[in-house]
């Protein structure tokens, strides 16, 4: 899984969440609001958190949680945590290579014919720094 500090720079960056089930997200609310469970890490399931379509957006319900007070938090609220499996589908027609070295994992890229690397001892982490750079080299 990727660290929060990536997910948040790939939001920054401009990677837009459309909420799926099995999705794995934290929560990312205003400092005045402090709650524990922002560390936590969830996952959409139509069971206990699913993506619901309103008037202002799309917010993440908490269907009978009860270890803390929030129904729902909109999905600004909120931080995703892509899977390796989507990060490699959301490199598309760049992804080269995933190749396990002996303490680490390199993921290439391909970006107008120059082959990129991206290591990391975590195959998302690798995945997710080369999605950053096809992202900044997209603007």
């Amino acid at each position: 899984m990727i660290t929060r500090e990536l997910a948040l720079e790939l939001r920054a960056a401009g990677l837009v969440w459309h909420p799926a089930e099995g999705d794995r997200f934290q929560l990312d609310l205003p400092d005045e609001v402090e709650l524990e469970a922002e560390a936590d890490v969830y996952t959409v399931s139509g069971m206990t958190i699913d993506a619901r379509r309103t008037p202002s957006g799309v917010d993440l319900a908490f269907n009978g949680t009860t270890e803390w007070a929030l129904d729902a938090v909109p999905l600004s609220g909120a931080v995703w945590l892509p899977r390796e499996d989507q990060l490699r589908e959301l490199l598309r027609g760049t992804f080269r290579h995933l190749v396990r070295e002996e303490d680490t994992f390199r993921v290439e890229i391909e970006i107008a014919g120059e082959l990129l690397p991206f290591e990391h001892p975590d195959p998302s982490e690798a995945y997710g720094r080369a999605l950053l750079e096809l992202i900044a080299r997209s603007r």
